[in-house]
């Protein structure tokens, strides 16, 4: 018989009845959002008091509690509210909280020191390289990307020192977790504050450069099917996955607490008999089908890339089938309650104080209560005792067995055995309870960056641009005001990169201006292995960083952190997560779904800010043009048209075989030129994306008179354009 290491079970709650399901189904843990800044806002969601009776509910069984906090957090948020929010949860004893806010993870660090901290997939972890900064910061459990390999996740559990948690059954997302801003972009809803409005589920016309339709009809090549693990348990535990995810906070307790039950009865098999002796039984498999699919399965990126075969691409919505079932869950696992087998023992002898013991685990209470009479009728038998014993009522407990020891012809009111059992088991309650009170939490304080006085200093307004093409690089050395630019990795070939990149760097030296390099916005394995054999020769006053795993890999590297850059996607909303990112020499972009008031609230000194682009909506490892034509290995332009006649562009990056799918509208800024300096904000960027270089020169033109203070009024006249979240921002 195989008897392999402990596995986690980790299953979602959209609400308390789903939490204690789940737990009575077989969760070893239960993931739920709070009544602020969780990633579900539309999930019920748990008030104060209910987060503090599912940690209790959590501890008595055995279980453990993890909070999501992995919105972004704003100025306001992160400096006046979250500290309260969460002390009495950490006192409570709450086990760990999902972040995806650096600020927050260095903001829990430092005032809750024995609360564990998570890594949300939405930090897009696709790598050794996020894994191990993350884990100097002090997390201890990564949530990878769901778009990892198998041999991806064994590599972060070969080399980082940190727990790896992978989702294992539920929707996925079409975009890498953490990189999408189309819900946000084009509704206001943003995904990075738990409010998106899944656009990716609507159908959409292919078309291609021309406008010219691919496809005849419109499909829905953004919605993947929901993901099913459960074959691959053995691989995903066989390659370091220690806690196994299941996706579902926003979905009915039937579905949470009947997939939890088929799961753990597949963790335990395995766990129990090994791989060899592992096999799903083709009725359990049809249970999960019923119990809610898209379009039926995928085994996700486990095995493979991508493909549209992992697409529900002609009928999007999530289907669930046998009422039988649902019923079956919810009498076996929701309306019956989930108690704890204690034991017990009762003594009755005359002259002698009642007694009372109870018993859990290690764990024994002893009560005393009155002292019985003689019987002037009616004595009290054990039976009779036993049975109000036994009525535990709305406590965690019930009794296994209750010894029984009672002399013949006493009598005790029962409202002493009711009082006596009502004590012992509150007693026992708070016994069990005890280790997972905690003290300890540091007092708040507040954000200082007066110790960093040389990442402030600014000289006046500078202008930086940012290219995805070649051809768009010559444009920008005739212009004086151009300061620095950074050439993005899509604009370079891999198999010269390092000349190439010379020659740009050196072109930009003898017109007087810096050269960045941008790397891949995805740095998965095979890419990290790539740069790694070339960094040496990488000739740059900097680099553009857009993910931690590429963060990671330029510290260790030897890259000071002076010369490192973070993009709009490593989000700084607050104050805090500025500041701990200037703590290891790291500027900072200002993030892009802030308001005007927002960011007056944000200390802006030495952030870069982008005033001009096509900005990314979503990064995937999925590929239209794929799912459409099928693969041509060459970099391509392409449009998603949607039902109001909106057109997006797509790019396929055949180099990482990545997918960016970019904003109808350009990002256009230069309206309030004036008012970005009184934000504190004097370093502006353009980013060029897909545009042609006589329309760089125009726009170039433009913001050079802007930057000189030279125009005023300079929107183009009838051009389509957005001011992005400057104007609106987000929930």
């Amino acid at each position: 018989m195989f008897m392999g290491t402990q596995l986690e079970l980790l299953s979602p709650a959209g609400n308390l009845t789903t939490f204690q399901a789940v737990v009575h189904a077989g969760a070893d843990a239960v993931y739920f959002g709070g009544s602020s800044f969780g990633a579900r806002a539309y999930a019920d969601n748990f008030t104060k008091e209910e987060v503090l009776t599912a940690i209790d509910f959590a501890h008595i069984h055995g279980k453990k509690a993890y909070m999501t906090v992995n919105t972004l957090l704003k100025e306001r948020e992160m400096e006046e509210q979250l500290y309260e929010y969460l002390l009495p949860f950490y006192e409570q004893g709450l086990d760990a909280v999902i972040v995806q806010d650096f600020g927050v993870l260095s903001f829990v660090r430092c005032h809750f020191p024995q609360l564990s901290v998570h890594a949300s997939t939405q930090m897009t972890v696709t790598g050794v390289g996020g894994a191990r900064f993350l884990a100097e910061h002090g997390v201890s459990r990564v949530v990878t990307a769901r778009e990892l390999s198998l041999p991806e996740i064994q590599k972060i559990h070969t080399d980082a020192d940190v727990e790896i948690e992978c989702f294992v059954h539920g929707a996925l997302c079409y975009c890498y977790s953490g990189q999408c801003l189309f819900s946000s972009l084009i509704g206001g809803r943003s995904g990075n504050r738990g409010r998106c409005a899944q656009p990716c589920r609507l159908p959409y016309e292919c078309v291609d450069k021309n406008h010219k339709a691919i496809r005849e009809k419109p499909m829905f090549p953004l919605s993947p099917k929901d993901l099913c693990t459960i074959d691959r348990i053995p691989d995903l535990a066989e390659h370091g996955v220690f806690s196994f995810k299941i996706e579902g906070r926003m979905k009915q307790g039937e579905y949470a607490a009947g997939v939890t039950s088929i799961y753990r009865k597949y963790l335990n098999r395995y766990l129990t008999y090994g791989k060899e002796s592992y096999k799903v039984s083709p009725e359990d498999r049809k249970l999960l089908m019923d119990l809610g699919n898209r379009s039926g399965f995928t085994e996700g990126y486990l095995d493979q890339w991508n493909g549209a075969g992992m697409l529900a691409i002609h009928k999007p919505s999530h289907a669930k089938s046998n009422d039988a079932l649902q019923r079956e869950v919810r009498e076996t696992y929701i309306e019956k309650e989930k108690k704890e087998t204690i034991q017990g023992c009762f003594v009755m002898r005359q002259k002698e104080p009642i007694h009372f013991t109870v018993k859990s685990g290690d764990i024994t209470i002893e009560e005393q209560g009155d002292i019985p009479q003689k019987a002037q009728s009616r004595p009290l038998t054990a039976e009779k005792i036993q049975g109000k014993l036994e009525k535990t009522g709305d406590t965690p407990f019930v009794f296994g067995t209750i010894e029984m020891d009672v002399e013949d012809g006493l009598f005790v009111p029962i409202s002493g055995v009711n009082e006596l059992r009502r004590k012992a088991l509150c007693r026992l309650e708070k016994e069990l309870l005890k280790p997972w009170r905690r003290g300890g939490a540091k007092a708040y304080s507040t954000v200082d960056f007066s110790r960093y006085p040389h990442m402030a200093q600014e000289e006046g307004i500078s202008l930086s641009v940012s290219v995805e093409r070649a051809q768009q690089f010559p444009p920008l050395l005739k212009k004086c005001e151009v300061s620095r630019i950074y050439i993005d990795s899509m604009a370079l070939k891999r198999d010269n990169l390092a000349e190439e990149l010379e020659y740009f760097y050196q072109k930009a030296g003898e017109f007087g201006k810096e050269l960045y390099y941008v790397l891949p916005v995805i740095f998965r394995r095979h890419t990290a292995e790539f740069y790694k054999k070339i960094i040496k020769e990488l000739k740059a006053d900097g680099f553009l960083v857009k993910s931690y795993d590429a963060l990671q890999f330029l510290l260790e590297s030897g890259v000071m952190g002076e010369k490192i850059c973070l993009d709009a996607n490593m989000y700084s909303w607050s104050n805090r997560t500025k500041q701990s990112f200037w703590k290891l020499g790291i500027r900072d972009t200002v993030p892009l779904e802030l308001n005007k008031k927002e960011l007056s609230a944000r200390d802006n000194l030495g952030s870069e800010m982008i005033v001009y682009g096509y900005l990314p909506m979503m990064t995937s490892v999925q590929c239209v043009k794929k799912t459409v034509e099928g693969c041509g290995k060459e970099t391509a332009l392409s449009y998603l048209k949607d039902r109001r006649g909106a057109y997006f562009p797509v790019k396929n990056n055949c180099s990482e075989c990545y997918n960016v799918i970019y904003n109808s509208k350009p990002l256009e800024l230069s309206g309030v030129r004036d008012e970005l300096p009184g934000l504190g904000i004097k370093k502006f960027r353009l980013n060029f994306t897909i545009e042609e270089p006589g329309e760089v020169e125009k726009i170039l033109e433009r913001w050079s008179g802007v930057c000189l203070g030279s125009r005023k009024e300079i929107l183009p006249k009838g051009s389509d354009f957005t001011y992005g979240h400057y104007k609106r921002g987000v929930e």
